[in-house]
């Protein structure tokens, strides 16, 4: 996920007590250097077409993103429109897909973001979001040039600083800033920054032993020094010797390298819960943990999660991450650092059983669900049987406000998307996983709207689609291919939308289930009514009502005789139509429905009129009018009495017309109009979806 305008200590080894940065000074001028540096472009005399690009390569744990976050420190003042952040690379190690990411830095800088948009569009939209800005693009642990050349600003004003393990060949016009050690002296800075003055002051040679051990590497020296701090009756020399004992620790390190050491001499350490809960951090979604989600894993109390989050950052094993949100305070959350996430997950399944893994799995999703729900009820705090069910909640999973709910669902939603996407990527949608991605997707639409949270929706029920079409399962993709077709329809993709409804028809069908079959000829119908296609429109209206009516659904008669009395309407089939609206009046009348009776009353009245049959429209107006006035529906009775007297005008009864407009006057101000018909469909016109 993106950020903007956070300068957080997030980034590897600047300090979390206090924004620490050590060294680095001639790699910081050389890159200052690179933006003023002409390209060559200029040398050519071509106009420069994009932002300068700099690169700073290096191994994980060489401190290549703390560079990178102190020289947009330094920088931040150039760039008044903002700084954004984007990982390219999660925590499992793959690479963020590019459309995620693009969509990431849209919703930052609070552009538009097109739900079910591919790649490119996307990118483009992003260049276009920065056109005329003056931004800082941190692009932060790339795998390659392909995932970084799509994400280029064409605006010369902007600067991108991306990080990665070595060269980024084929994006051009960029010379790496490659890492190796910190030197002596700001190595040694790093370790008695950690491990505290006195031991390293007292013993120099030692400290000078322990910098040479982890060849300068940043990362091993905090591990080194929270050590150190965690033991104050050891001594630098005992970290030294230790160091040139041990072996390296499993995974992402060469043999014996000082990173693997370092990790191996800092885990040895911790107490055993400590170290459980270590390895089961590695099941944290996108690498972040909270309280909350370190308890779930461990099966422990808050307190105590807590507590060992924070042993665990001061020992340099997790990264506290920036505040999140500007209102409620949230809880602390930490980030597993990219350098140890491997050897993290080597451990925790050599350590823990297969069936234990599977268990913490799920007591964190289980834990995650009722933090959603209860992010949920916090929008219907109105509600008096919601106010009931939250006071029934334990209290940490209760949110004050609203506000805290949606800073909280906001600050977690990269971990909360990582968490539907680990529910279900082991091929199954058990009844854990629906429940996960249906209470993430009611979070989104009650916190955000549902244009807001298209994009993420689109996502979530991709993933849905995606397991079950690899595990067939009928069902689950008819329903999965209908909210993509409704979010496709929603962003104007109305042709997409049509296909995903026959492809959902056809799973429904498949599966034998009529409620998604119907939804699924509805929804093919609506399509076609919004490409303007009548004919095809009531034809299939007219399937989905035949179901309807063979299970003997009243309302959904009466809801689907109205949508076929519109189509037709639209279509200029005025007998057509003011037969399906009579059977929708009969409908609503059989339900003992006033309210939808009056309105069915309306649209016969309307048909009538439309098609010139004044006299009897005059009665129907009439019958509709008194049936809302029946109905309390004030606001719908006064539009029929002024179309009323529209109707008794054209008829010459105007003092029969002045009486109702006087009957109109006495009812509410604002009511809305009562559309006219629209006419015969003789040319081009803009269908309704239902």
């Amino acid at each position: 996920m993106a950020t903007r305008q956070r300068l957080a200590p997030h980034a590897a080894f600047t300090a979390e007590r206090g924004d620490l940065f050590v060294g680095r000074l001639r790699e910081l001028k050389e890159l200052r250097a690179d933006i003023v540096r002409a390209g060559l472009d200029t040398l050519s005399g071509r106009k420069q077409p994009r932002g300068r690009v700099l690169l700073i390569a290096g191994r994980p744990g060489s401190g290549r993103t703390a560079l990178a976050e102190e020289l947009a420190r330094q920088l931040v003042t150039d760039y008044p429109d903002g700084v954004l952040r984007a990982r390219l690379t999660g925590a499992d190690g793959e690479p963020v897909p590019t459309e995620r990411t693009a969509r990431a830095l849209l919703a930052a800088l609070d552009a538009p973001v097109p739900a079910g948009a591919e790649e490119d569009e996307l990118t483009q939209a992003l260049r276009t979001a920065l056109n005329g800005k003056r931004v800082l693009l941190l692009l932060d642990d790339a795998s390659g040039a392909e995932q970084v050349e799509p994400l280029l600003p064409d605006e010369p004003a902007c600067l991108v600083v991306a990080v990665s393990r070595g060269p980024l060949t084929g994006v051009p016009d960029v010379r790496p800033c490659t890492l190796g050690g910190l030197d002596a002296p700001a190595a040694v800075e790093l370790l008695e920054w950690y491990a505290g003055p006195t031991r390293i002051t007292c013993d120099p040679v030692a400290a000078s032993r322990v910098v040479e051990e982890c060849c300068g590497q940043p990362a091993a020296l905090v591990l080194v020094g929270g050590w150190l701090a965690a033991l104050p009756k050891t001594t630098v020399v005992d970290a030294a010797r230790r160091l040139r004992e041990l072996p390296p620790a499993g995974g992402g390190e060469a043999a014996g390298g000082p990173l693997a050491r370092a990790f191996w001499l800092a885990y040895e350490a911790l107490p055993a819960p400590t170290a459980r809960m270590l390895h089961l951090l590695g099941l944290a979604p996108a690498g972040l943990a909270d309280a909350h989600v370190a308890s779930a894993l461990a099966g422990c109390s808050l307190s105590t999660a807590q507590s060992v989050l924070e042993d665990l950052a001061t020992r340099g094993l997790l990264r506290a991450e920036g505040p999140a949100g500007e209102g409620e305070a949230l809880p602390p959350q930490y980030r597993v650092p990219g350098c140890l996430a491997a050897m993290i997950d080597s451990l925790l399944h050599a350590q823990e059983r297969p069936a234990e893994i599977e268990l913490a799995r799920a007591r964190m999703l289980e834990r995650t669900v009722r933090q959603l729900h209860s992010c949920r009820a916090a929008t219907e705090r109105d509600d008096p049987a919601v106010r009931r069910r939250i006071e029934q909640l334990p209290r940490a999973l209760r949110f004050p406000t609203r506000q805290a709910a949606e800073e909280w669902l906001l600050a977690r939603l990269p971990a909360l998307l990582a968490a539907a996407r680990l529910a279900v990527e082991d091929g199954r949608l058990d009844t854990l996983a629906r429940r996960l991605v249906s209470a993430l997707t009611r979070a989104l639409t009650a916190h955000l709207g549902p244009e807001t949270a298209a994009p993420e929706l689109y996502g979530l029920h991709q993933l849905v689609l995606d397991v079950a079409r690899r595990c067939e399962m009928p069902l689950e993709k008819a329903a999965a291919l209908l909210n993509l077709g409704d979010l496709d329809a929603r962003a104007g993709r109305t042709h997409e939308a049509l296909e995903r409804y026959r492809q959902a028809l056809q799973s429904a069908r498949e599966a034998g289930d009529p409620y998604v079959t119907s939804r699924a000829l509805e929804s093919v119908a609506a399509a076609h009514q919004e490409l303007g296609d009548w004919q095809r429109a009531a034809d299939w209206y007219g399937r989905g009502l035949e179901l309807r009516l063979t299970r003997g659904e009243l309302a959904d008669e009466a809801r689907l005789y109205g949508r076929l009395g519109t189509v037709h309407e639209y279509a200029g089939q005025w007998a057509e139509a003011l037969r399906d609206w009579r059977a929708a009046a009969a409908a609503y009348r059989r339900l003992r429905d006033r309210a939808g009776h009056a309105r069915a009353l309306a649209e016969v009245a309307r048909v009538l009129d439309g098609a010139g049959r004044t006299v009897q429209a005059r009665r129907a107006f009439l019958e509709a009018a008194e049936a809302a006035r029946a109905a309390g529906e004030t606001a719908l009775e006064a539009a029929l009495r002024l179309r009323l007297a529209e109707a008794l005008d054209r008829l010459g009864e105007q003092q029969a017309a002045e009486e109702q407009r006087a009957l109109a006057a006495r009812l509410p101000a604002e009511r809305p109009a009562v559309p006219a018909v629209p006419p015969p469909a003789d040319g081009a016109h803009e269908g309704r979806r239902p």
